[in-house]
């Protein structure tokens, strides 16, 4: 079973980035994702429930420091443990924020290889009801493809408390929520995923993943890769970010 989308430890709630072009970028996410007859996202990037999933935020010179590429919002247990253990691993830190006692709200961290992405205090669920998530956008799948596999699955699990477990023979790895539930994959450079970078791939589930493409090339974005028949693409966007799009089940 995959869901990336959790309220728990190891659970992705939301991603963010900030962008120069914000206006042009703006513009293209909400032609990619508001397709088909029951679009999963609104045109302010929310879900069409009104929940903010994906952020695209102005490239500020405050936020001149983090990488151009999507960031997913992972939940762990204690902040400053996982800030200080990516650190430890060889992996950076670009900002964090601390409250009145003085320990970390959140951070946003950068693995050796290069990826970044957030860590945030466990979000409780006040809906105590997940039977709305299929029907609603939300982070489908999330993917990293680097050079050492091994390495950067123990990287994981040390930071952000997932498990690994091999997936095939190809050297991918699914990573797994304390609960068992795979959140995302971790994939060995080769020539199947040539050309996509050591960066995390959201996938964002699309209701016309045709329409959806067609979007693409329309809005200056690039098809880099497509499985086809499987409703499976990653996407370059204009200002040269990487994402995901995936068809709806």
């Amino acid at each position: 079973m995959r869901n990336p989308f959790f309220h728990g430890v190891g659970g992705v709630l939301s991603a963010d980035i900030a962008v120069p072009d914000h206006e042009r970028e703006l513009g293209f996410y909400s032609q990619v994702l508001t397709t088909g007859p029951a679009p999963l996202w609104r045109d302010d990037l929310t879900n069409n429930k009104g929940t903010p999933v994906i952020g695209l935020g102005v490239r500020t010179p405050e936020y001149k420091a983090l990488p151009l590429q999507w960031m997913p919002h992972i939940q762990v247990s204690d902040v400053d443990a996982s800030a200080a253990r990516t650190l430890e691993l060889g992996g950076q830190e670009l900002f964090h924020a601390k409250g009145d006692n003085g320990k970390r709200q959140w951070a946003v961290l950068v693995d050796p290889a290069g990826a970044a992405f957030g860590v945030i205090p466990v979000v409780e669920d006040e809906s105590n009801d997940a039977s709305h998530l299929d029907s609603i956008g939300c982070i489908s799948w999330l993917s990293l493809v680097v050079s050492d596999v091994s390495m950067m699955c123990e990287f994981y699990e040390q930071v952000v408390g997932w498990s690994s477990a091999s997936a095939d023979t190809e050297g991918r790895f699914e990573m797994r929520r304390p609960d068992g539930v795979a959140v995302a994959e971790i994939c060995t450079m080769n020539d199947v995923n040539e050309g996509i970078p050591s960066v995390w791939i959201l996938s964002l589930p699309v209701d016309d993943f045709d329409e959806s493409l067609r979007q693409v090339r329309a809005g200056g974005g690039e098809i880099v890769k497509e499985v086809t028949g499987a409703g499976d693409a990653v996407i370059r966007d204009p200002v040269g970010v990487y994402i995901a799009l995936q068809s709806k089940k």
